[in-house]
């Protein structure tokens, strides 16, 4: 039963009338490809809520509130409020620097209605509707071609092959379609569209982003401490309040105090702390061109221990270079950027001029003739040279102009009169020029296995094989390989039949992408990290190949496979493959969820359609802005406005920074509350009946959790941080040691506290007043010892906070109105001074252990240790 679109096939000529379009319109909906609407404003707040962080806090604010005390509530409900604000904030400005980037994949679009050729929004376009194509257009929609002059397509987008694929009418039961999204370079073609929307290969794909992003794995790393810290804390206050009932505390009091203690043991800061030091993060790689779009993706990066990329336009600089040259005379190299004129072409070590060089100048000067490509030069304020029609042909007319050759006085001395445009069946095209004296040129461009054949050429068989082996060489190393021949002959003697036989070998042309100069040096730095890179592409393996060698992925085939024996599961292991070639949409998918079941924090960067599922799945999806997809953007957490890779690795760094930062604050936080417990439970034992009241517990852990403990979230990286191995995926946010640490500055707290508290007890002093003046005034030394960088002035926000946190413990002495609400006693001058001098006790004690434990080995797997 043929369709509806085959049943409009005879009208093609015309094109559908705009009444049968409408009707089409109706039917099958606008042709709107991966639309996501914004989620509503509530839903947003919700995601923010219900983050694992803002659950911790909610329950501290829950406990404060049963004490009574609605001014400490009041503050932790402060602070929900501005690390909601603050993930709000982040979200939408993310959504709307995306969508600046953003563009529609083919704003408009010709088609023939009624006989009339018309402009219409691509939305508007319909099954059936007869499209007009020319060099530069986008294809709205999934195509069956009727017309092909000299069409060309990229497809990069789509399936990651960086060379163009030739159009032609479709033959048979399987016509040759173009794919919405693709791009014409060159020629001109008309095409019937056979699917729209989410029906299109393009929308096809982006059905398949579907996955709701999941917790990162910080978030998840602090979900389980929170659960391990919620069961600790009500343990520890039984124990509390059961150790004052019997020694007859009043049990009010004794109640009271056990909810404070379970206050001092939430760190009630941490979400406001890790908030801080995300936004810090992103702020700091939006300067860097990255576009954060979700908060946590930040922290993320620096979990990775995998790091899948697309080769077209990430690895490599998304255009062609005709790097490799060979003529009978000899070989020579080209280097270049870009489309711009070749820098230099070098033989044997040294620069060539075109009067030394006069096989080469011939050689592209054909390459030239046998061209429909352009290149445009830099234009206003854009420094960038850009191909106009083919890239592959663009590539020879910049390492022609790299010899000074330029194509419009060559066409203009040697002018075109004829050609046999390029047929993908015969891989090869002609072109005949009038030369000055008269007579005619014929050059002939192709694929090696087309053009070295005895029938084409008058080269001897000698020179002939030593091409063809050559030729095999190169693409064993991944080029693209053009054989060009020519031959001048009289014009009476030039029949059609004859110009593609007898014609002279002038040489071969050896065409790649080339990596971007910065990817060997991001992959090594990866690797130096304990990241280990991977490549996932379309292209042709042996392309993929020649890449990864060049960037150091692999170094032998063993770690190659390709889409093909993945399908037939002859591939081993998913895992055991370093590059994947000749993969699509739904295998990117399978090799990211491999490699995430075997235990890896995976990040994947693309731009093309092809690599939004990927993006998508990945822990962590990076998208280039500039040449990436709509779908690639929309799928991604993170999108790098500048398409460079080294942002990844400094993202990388900015994770690592954020992680440290968070074990910072812990280390921190839960010494202190650690100490605070120790003091309560060890204090009567000592002789101190109750060594601090509700309040005073409270005050502390307010004024030390609060400015210092968000503080520590600003702390700049530590040197060496991205030389060290990727943490364990499983690794629990106090795991590599951070335990003991934790233990260990606790001890040493409540030694100190309770030195002074039995002292002063025993000489007729205010000894809780000094109790709660040192616990303080310590657990403040150590926010300054646990700076990454102590003997600069990095993070001044610290410094204050710290100061601003000992006046006010201070104030709680010296303050009547503060004296009574927290129900300390005035102290001499020199028992203050004793009581501020814990300050620099708890410094160094905090440097003590750091340099302790700095020598400690790490777990096999590379924890990351904060100094």
């Amino acid at each position: 039963m043929p369709t509806e679109q085959e049943r409009a096939a005879p009208d093609a000529a015309q094109g559908l009338s705009e009444h049968e379009a409408a009707r089409r319109l109706a039917v099958h909906g606008p042709n709107v490809i991966a639309a996501r609407q914004p989620p509503p404003w509530w839903r947003r707040v919700w995601r923010q809520i219900r983050d694992p962080l803002i659950l911790v806090l909610l329950a501290a604010a829950a406990l404060t509130l049963a004490t009574g005390d609605l001014a400490d509530a009041a503050v932790i409900l402060l602070v929900i409020t501005v690390n909601t604000t603050a993930g709000y904030i982040q979200e939408v400005k993310a959504e709307h620097a995306v969508a600046a980037l953003s563009a529609m994949s083919a704003p408009a679009a010709r088609v023939l209605r009624g006989g009339a050729d018309r402009s219409v929004a691509a939305s508007r376009v319909v099954p059936g509707d007869l499209i007009l194509l020319a060099e530069g257009d986008i294809v709205p929609a999934d195509a069956r071609v009727v017309e092909a002059v000299r069409l060309l397509a990229d497809e990069s987008s789509l399936t990651g092959e960086s060379a163009p694929v030739a159009k032609v009418v479709g033959e048979g039961a399987q016509p040759l379609l173009l794919a919405a999204g693709t791009v014409v370079v060159r020629g001109r073609g008309r095409a019937v569209v056979t699917a729209t929307g989410g029906d299109s290969t393009l929308g096809r794909i982006a059905t398949m982003v579907t996955r709701a992003p999941g917790p990162t794995p910080l978030q998840r790393r602090l979900a389980a401490f929170g659960r391990l810290l919620a069961v600790g804390t009500v343990a520890l206050c039984a124990v509390v309040l059961a150790l004052g009932l019997v020694r007859g505390q009043p049990v009010e009091l004794m109640i009271v105090a056990a909810i404070s203690l379970a206050v001092a043991a939430v760190p009630e800061s941490l979400p406001a702390a890790v908030t801080l030091s995300l936004a810090l993060g992103a702020r700091r790689m939006a300067a860097r061109h990255a576009i954060v779009r979700r908060l946590p993706a930040v922290e993320t990066l620096g979990s990775v221990t995998v790091l899948a990329s697309d080769k077209t336009g990430t690895l490599t600089e998304g255009r062609m270079l005709a790097e490799r040259l060979w003529t009978p005379t000899g070989q020579a190299t080209v280097t270049g950027s870009g489309y711009a004129p070749a820098d230099c072409l070098e033989r044997a070590g040294r620069t060539v001029s075109p009067e030394g060089a006069p096989d080469l100048v011939v050689l592209l000067e054909a390459a030239v003739l046998c061209n429909d490509a352009a290149l445009q030069p830099p234009d206003g304020g854009d420094a960038t040279w850009h191909a106009l029609g083919d890239p592959t042909e663009a590539a020879l007319l910049a390492a022609a102009a790299g010899l000074g050759l330029d194509k419009s006085t060559i066409d203009h001395r040697l002018p075109r009169i004829q050609e046999v445009p390029f047929d993908r069946r015969r891989k090869r095209m002609a072109t005949i020029h009038r030369l000055p004296a008269g007579g005619l040129r014929v050059v002939c461009k192709g694929a090696p296995e087309a053009v070295l054949r005895p029938e084409v050429l008058s080269t001897g068989a000698a020179l002939r094989e030593s091409a063809v082996a050559l030729a095999d060489e190169w693409s064993a190393e991944g080029y693209r390989v053009l054989a060009i021949a020519s031959a001048d002959l009289p014009e009476q003697d030039a029949p059609r039949e004859r110009w593609e036989s007898q014609l002279s070998l002038l040489g071969l042309i050896g065409i790649l992408d080339p990596p971007r100069e910065a990817s060997r040096t991001t992959l090594a730095t990866c690797r130096a990290a304990g990241i280990t890179p991977l490549l996932i592409t379309g292209d042709h393996p042996l392309t993929a190949t020649a890449i990864a060698r060049r960037l150091g992925i692999v170094a032998d085939t063993d770690q190659v496979t390709t889409g093909e024996r993945l399908r037939e599961g002859n591939s081993g292991p998913m895992t055991g493959s370093r590059v994947y070639a000749r993969t699509s949409p739904e295998q990117k998918l399978d090799i990211i969820r491999a490699w995430h079941a075997a235990g890896h924090v995976v990040a994947m960067t693309g731009d093309g359609v092809n690599d939004g599922p990927a993006l998508r799945q990945a822990d962590i999806g990076v998208a280039m802005g500039r040449r990436g997809t709509e779908v690639a953007r929309q799928a991604a957490d993170l999108v790098l406005a500048d398409d460079n890779l080294a942002t990844v690795v400094s993202a990388v760094e900015e994770g690592r920074r954020i992680y440290a930062n968070v074990r910072r604050y812990l280390l921190y936080a839960l010494a202190g509350g650690t100490a605070e417990i120790l003091v309560m439970l060890i204090g009567p034992f000592m002789g101190l009946a109750l060594p601090l009241l509700p309040a005073q517990i409270l005050w502390i852990n307010l004024l030390t959790h609060g400015l210092p403990g968000v503080a520590l979230g600003a702390e700049p990286v530590e040197s060496g941080i991205m030389r060290r191995p990727a943490r364990p995926p499983e690794q629990s946010v106090l795991g590599a040691g951070l335990w003991p640490r934790i233990l260990a500055m606790g001890v040493v707290v409540t030694v100190g506290t309770l030195a002074v508290g039995v002292w002063a007890q025993q000489t007729g002093r205010p000894w809780q007043s000094l109790v709660f003046l040192v616990l303080g005034a310590t657990q403040l030394g150590v926010a300054l010892g646990s700076r990454s960088r102590p003997r600069s002035l990095a993070n001044p926000f610290l410094l204050a906070a710290v100061a601003a946190a000992l006046a006010l413990q201070v104030a709680g002495i010296v303050l009547p109105p503060l004296r009574s609400l927290l129900g300390t006693e005035p102290l001499a001058w020199p028992d203050l001074a004793l009581g501020l001098a814990s300050v620099c006790w708890g410094y160094l004690a905090m440097r003590g252990q750091s340099r302790i434990f700095r020598a400690a080995p790490v777990d096999r797997r590379g924890g990351l240790l904060p100094r």
